[in-house]
């Protein structure tokens, strides 16, 4: 159960293709996350595994079935949608019961299921409570009790947190992770937001203008990213990238990429001198804007009592083995 394949899926609108032939694998249990900036066509794939937007061409498959044509009700799925979607003069019990009811299912073993997901997702002391009389983050898990408690193959999350404030997305990206944990069930988890892309996920798939990019795990796509997309996507702060002329291994690059956390400072020696710009204090970390005249603006992450002050004087040199260069297609050049 939860294994989905796309096979040459694509999409179009008013004849513009919004998602080019692509090939994806999904197994059982994992947690896929779709990232990418807005427009990309990550939602619109996740629709269409949901069976709500039509598929233009190729085929969807959920555990070896071919599903492409399957109303959305039949096909095992269970969608979590960033508004919520919940009914707000039912109560928390009806709302997450709501599909079991329609179901038809014994209104016993409804009680009983709703008892436990309630207990899962603590929210048995609000079962009784409307959702307007509930925090974002308690609707939000009354969404996903509502999809749980319909014991689907996989989970499909839509930008799910996008309306809660920093804090508690924080917590609400911890209970997803553990619920995953929990359940072992599929998921599939879109988002523009790659902190989140990178701390939940077991394989990250980015887009890009209606194409896959890179699959990979979260560490696969930091450290080996395919070009320079992704190379700028994947990481935070993102990372640096400068214009260079050069041969490495017998390839012209025109772009040297380094990441905040691998460039190194000193007062007295290095790569590149520079003057400290803005300086972003984070308590454990500190963010250093060094303008490197001629070269580019460089971001620097240094330990959160780094003693330098806007307007100083300062050498910055990468950390060699963590150097990316990039081609001017902006494929990834290997160094070895």
């Amino acid at each position: 159960m939860g294994n989905i394949t796309l096979k040459q899926v694509t999409k179009n609108f008013d004849g513009h293709e919004v998602i080019k032939p692509l090939d994806l694998s999904i197994d059982n249990g994992e947690f896929v996350v779709f990232v990418g900036p807005s427009g990309c066509g990550k939602s619109t794939m996740l629709r269409m595994i949901a069976g709500l937007e039509d598929v233009s061409s190729g085929t969807i498959e959920i555990d070896g079935q071919d599903a492409t044509e399957t109303p959305p009700a039949k096909r095992g799925l269970a969608m979590v949608f960033q508004s919520y979607a919940l009914y707000p003069h039912m109560s928390v019990r009806s709302n997450i019961a709501f599909p079991l009811k329609r179901a038809k299912m014994d209104e016993s073993l409804i009680q009983d299921k709703v008892t436990k997901v309630a207990e899962t997702l603590n929210l048995t002391p609000y079962l009784d409570r409307r959702p307007g009389q509930l925090s974002g983050g308690q609707r939000q898990r009354v969404a996903i009790g509502r999809a749980i408690v319909r014991e689907p193959a996989a989970f499909l999350f839509d930008e799910p947190l996008s309306n809660l404030d920093a804090a508690l997305r924080v917590n609400m990206r911890l209970e997803i992770s553990q619920l995953h944990k929990d359940l072992g069930t599929t998921m599939i988890y879109v988002t523009h937001d790659q902190v989140e892309a990178m701390t939940m996920a077991d394989k990250i798939v980015v887009f890009n203008a209606g194409h896959i990019e890179q699959v990979g795990s979260p560490m696969e796509l930091y450290r080996n990213p395919v070009n320079k997309f992704v190379a700028g996507f994947i990481g935070s702060p993102k990372m640096n990238f400068i214009e260079v002329s050069e041969s490495v291994n017998g390839t012209q690059v025109d772009c040297l990429g380094v990441r905040p956390e691998h460039l190194e400072l000193s007062d007295t020696e290095g790569k590149w001198k520079g003057k400290v710009g803005v300086l972003e204090h984070l308590g454990s970390d500190t963010f250093l804007h060094v303008d490197i005249p001629g070269v580019a603006k460089l971001t620097v992450r240094a330990d959160g009592n780094c003693a330098y002050e806007y307007g100083d004087d300062v050498f910055v040199s990468p950390v060699t083995e963590h150097v990316h260069y990039f081609d001017n297609s902006g494929r990834a050049v290997k160094t070895a």
